[in-house]
């Protein structure tokens, strides 16, 4: 009797916690097959998702068929991609034929995807397993997963409290054992965002090293496919998948010349870290800091030498607001006429578009310049430093019903937006970030610590994720679902 059918069902449910590295050596070692990998994590979402929210469209029918044909694949011999029989989740907002693509909003309730966006069509050519799409804020417009359309996500670590957004949908997913991998939108910190909160792995790469069709703009410098995953192996593991140049996008980087997963065994002894409790701007919750400062601890018990610096870049949130943000905004979605949209549209989109209108070429021009001189005085300050630490988040999970942090509320949305982001500065320089669990609050709810890089160190970034998660593990604390 093969080893599959010798399963218990404690076991087989045990495949929905297990690493997507692991469930990929399993099926090529035929311990396990896709067909059965796939009724773990059915039944996991049927019995999880009607109250976290997090898939919006799943198929279980669709699934066993494809299951099947992987597990066929597999009897036969054939060659196996990366991720034969490993499940996978893809972010609403992301392009798959066929399937929604309404960006959460009334007004599109029926478009549906022409063509499969480039990380998607990697995904399946390396033998992933989709399980379906997930939730997120209506066009990705801020740090929450709430839309008209599909309603709220629920942190998975605790109902009632936000996920973070906009890529809510795929890192509850994740942390709740829905799936090992999930593709996530990052336009100002959308997948580590979300990551934090849930107490998973998201990674921000490189500008171009996942190819991305987000936007109609084809040149848009700021916004990012990246992995979400409860390991930093897994993470990359779908970064070697998904990365590469392509055709569609053509800020897309060549083939990078090794594996990522490749790199994670890197030592950071005598690395140089700069840890910054506030990245220079933030006003972040005492126990976040709390939480990371005693997190980064484990750099130094590592052999890096750490030291506390902070880059000196001036108001990067209103650069990011007039440079990236409503501009940015302004192109993603064709409608003539918003205003007339209340209660079909959340009334922040409507604004975000009125102020798209509203901003001059000479304002963006000069916010542009602004961040041309977030970069300069960027990359002297990484001259000093191989990687900067700091907390993801200026503040804990809030309920899921606000928009944004308590001491934020009353404010204008562009600091209702960006006021408690620490991440958006990597979009705007278009370089390498994670976010990996640095611990818990005194309530039990997941913080994240971001480690970020300068030009192309993916690699470098990953690997002194690894080297943490390894010193702090926290892959088997799971939450209460």
């Amino acid at each position: 009797m093969g080893e599959s059918q010798r399963r218990s069902g404690g076991d087989t449910a045990e495949l929905c916690w297990t690493p997507a590295t692991e469930l990929a050596a399993m099926v090529r070692a035929r311990e396990v097959s896709p067909s059965e990998i796939a009724e773990a994590f059915l039944d996991r979402i049927g019995r999880v998702n009607p109250d976290l929210n997090a898939f919006v469209h799943h198929d279980p029918e669709q699934v066993r068929s494809d299951a099947r044909r992987l597990t066929e694949a597999v009897a036969r011999g054939e060659p196996l991609g990366p991720l034969h029989g490993v499940p996978y989740a893809i972010k609403l907002l992301t392009e798959m034929r066929g399937l929604p693509f309404n960006a959460g909003m009334p007004p599109f309730r029926d478009r549906t995807g022409e063509v499969d966006a480039a990380v998607v069509a990697r995904m399946r050519r390396a033998g992933g397993l989709f399980l379906g799409k997930t939730n997120a804020s209506e066009g990705g417009y801020y740090g929450g997963t709430d839309n008209h359309l599909y309603g709220p996500t629920h942190n998975a670590w605790r109902q009632g409290l936000s996920p973070g957004g906009s890529s809510g949908g795929s890192a509850a997913a994740v942390a709740a054992g829905l799936t090992p991998l999930a593709e996530g939108a990052d336009g100002a910190g959308s997948v580590r965002i979300p990551s934090s909160f849930n107490g998973v792995v998201g990674f921000k790469p490189s500008l171009g090293r996942i190819p991305q069709t987000l936007l109609p703009s084809r040149y848009a410098t700021w916004c990012f496919h990246g992995p979400i995953a409860r390991t930093v192996a897994d993470a990359a593991l779908m970064l070697d998948v998904t990365a590469g140049e392509d055709a569609s996008d053509p800020l897309s980087l060549p083939d990078p010349p090794g594996r990522f997963v490749d790199a994670l065994d890197r030592p950071i002894e005598g690395l140089r870290v700069a840890w910054s409790p506030d990245l220079g701007y933030a006003d972040v919750d005492p126990e976040v800091v709390a939480v990371c400062e005693r997190a980064v601890r484990a750099f130094t018990e590592l052999g890096a030498r750490v030291e506390e610096a902070s880059p000196d870049w001036d108001n990067p949130e209103q650069a990011m607001w007039e440079s990236v943000w409503v501009p940015g905004f302004a192109c993603e979605v064709d409608l003539a006429d918003w205003d007339s949209l209340p209660g079909q549209v959340d009334d922040g989109f409507i604004e975000l578009m009125r102020q798209a209108r509203e901003l001059s070429v000479a304002r963006f021009g000069q916010a542009d310049a602004a961040r041309g001189l977030m970069w300069d005085r960027f990359t002297a300050f990484m001259r000093r430093f191989d990687v900067l630490v700091s907390p993801t988040l200026a503040c804990q999970p809030f309920p899921v019903d606000q928009f944004c942090p308590d001491g934020l509320l009353g404010e204008s949305l562009q600091r209702r937006v960006l006021g408690w982001l620490l991440t958006y500065p990597y979009n705007m320089l278009a370089t390498p970030a994670i976010t990996v669990p640095a611990g818990f609050t005194g309530s039990g709810l997941p913080v994240g610590l971001q480690i970020g890089g300068g030009l192309h160190t993916d690699a470098l970034v990953l690997a002194v994720a690894a080297q943490f998660e390894r010193a702090r593990p926290w892959r088997d604390r799971r939450p209460d679902r």
